[in-house]
């Protein structure tokens, strides 16, 4: 997500200096990406996806990711992303992508292209290498949500 300088200031230090506006909402649904590793470094060597740019940040499957959404937080789109160009990552040797839909709460901070939230946990896995999407819907009990997968770039 890209963060910008207005006045000088980023995103992350004009979130510092917002009060909360006492509004209260439900789950929004967004969209991002995980990457696959080859291994993770949990105990027990379960597979698990993690964040794309904070790849040593594992998603775990029994609960909601989760940051302080002052200084980082889970990123999400407000846009469906189909592919790591637009995602703003190249091929990268740490391993594929996948991408899908977050169910995201808490505290929430809108950007232009999307939001930064407290707690978020994988809604669905829509796009990426067929046999990982296959492997990682059953890990993550989770389906395709939405239209066809014809949509979604490979």
């Amino acid at each position: 997500m890209r963060m910008f300088l207005r006045n000088g200031f980023s995103e992350n230090d004009r979130a510092k200096t917002i009060e909360h506006s006492g509004i209260r909402v439900g789950e929004i649904i967004a969209y991002r990406a995980w990457r696959v590793t080859e291994k993770t470094w949990s105990a027990n060597g379960e597979e698990r996806l993690h964040s794309v740019a904070m790849w040593q940040y594992v998603w775990d499957p029994d609960k909601p990711a989760s940051g302080d959404v002052r200084s980082h937080g889970i990123y999400s789109f407000r846009n469906a992303i189909r592919s790591s160009h637009e995602y703003g990552y190249f091929i990268d040797p740490k391993g594929p992508l996948l991408f899908g839909k977050v169910k995201i709460w808490g505290e929430i901070i809108e950007h232009e292209d999307g939001y930064r939230s407290e707690f978020g946990k994988i809604a669905s896995l829509d796009s990426g290498d067929p046999a990982l999407l296959e492997k990682f819907r059953r890990i993550y009990q989770v389906d395709q949500v939405g239209s066809s997968e014809s949509h979604y770039l490979k």
